[in-house]
């Protein structure tokens, strides 16, 4: 049993060796032509590590000839293969840079905010990668809108979108959190304007609405009725849109305290 191990073990070795070996003479061979096509069959095979090397090599071998976009293609999808989505995206964006008009471009542009889409980070972190994706996604419906893709295209911006939305609403919440209800208004009201229809709206809304009341309740004599007026102002609008809201005794408790801290009567206060 330990021999047969052992030989088995032998004729992997050498197996692996012959192979590199093989490898080897494909990457140092002047034959463009040969190489070429070997780093078509290992892409085919999904050895993208090899053909991304090969390919790597033809770039500047093709350049200026009718097959040069397909060298930059293959190129860019053996680097996507290798979930290298920075280096697939650079080179999608050179094919379509230097061969616009190329048969792979409809498929490149698409790619292009695919691969930003696959890097958008988590919403916790800055999100300019995510923009990237929205932006190069749009481009591409905007300049291919009767492809195939244009309804995955619009799928993804939906998707990155949310995370835009997610990371607004987070960034509102965080000053809340720590207590800085000034610069917490600033933040969920222009979150507020940027994605009016947030799925986080009736939260984005309450949130305000309370970071307002306890600005007011904690300002400064001459700032508070003016603060508390706005924040009575942002309980109507609040109630007006989500009557039935989970956070409507919370909302009612603010109102009642406000009225008694602004020292008004029923008749006096906005109906």
């Amino acid at each position: 049993m330990i021999r047969n191990v052992r030989a088995y073990f032998v004729v992997g070795v050498l197996l692996i060796a012959s192979s590199c070996g093989e490898y080897q003479k494909i990457v140092k061979s002047t034959d463009y032509e040969y190489k070429l096509k070997k780093a078509r069959e290992f892409y085919d095979k999904k050895d993208y590590t090899k053909s991304s090397q090969l390919y790597a090599e033809l770039v500047n071998i093709y350049r200026g000839t009718n097959r040069s976009d397909q060298v930059y293609y293959y190129l860019a999808k053996s680097n996507f293969g290798q979930h290298d989505y920075l280096m697939a995206g650079h080179y999608f964006r050179q094919l379509i840079k230097e061969f616009p008009r190329s048969s792979f471009a409809e498929e490149s542009q698409y790619m292009v905010g695919y691969c930003y889409y696959l890097d958008s980070p988590t919403p916790r972190l800055d999100q300019k990668t995510t923009q990237d994706a929205i932006d190069a996604l749009q481009l591409f419906i905007n300049i291919f809108p009767s492809s195939s893709k244009v309804a995955d295209a619009n799928k993804l911006i939906e998707e990155l979108r949310e995370k835009l939305v997610y990371k607004s609403y987070m960034n509102g919440r965080l000053y809340y959190d720590l207590g800085d209800y000034r610069a917490s208004v600033i933040s969920l009201t222009n979150s507020l304007k940027e994605y009016p229809d947030s799925k986080y709206r009736e939260e984005l809304m309450f949130y305000l609405l309370k970071s307002k009341y306890l600005l007011g309740e904690n300002s400064i004599e001459e700032k508070k009725r003016e603060r508390l007026n706005s924040e009575l102002d942002e309980y109507y609008t609040f109630v007006d849109e989500f009557p039935n809201s989970k956070f409507r005794k919370e909302a009612d408790r603010f109102f009642a305290n406000t009225k008694k801290m602004m020292n008004l009567k029923d008749e006096e206060v906005k109906k």
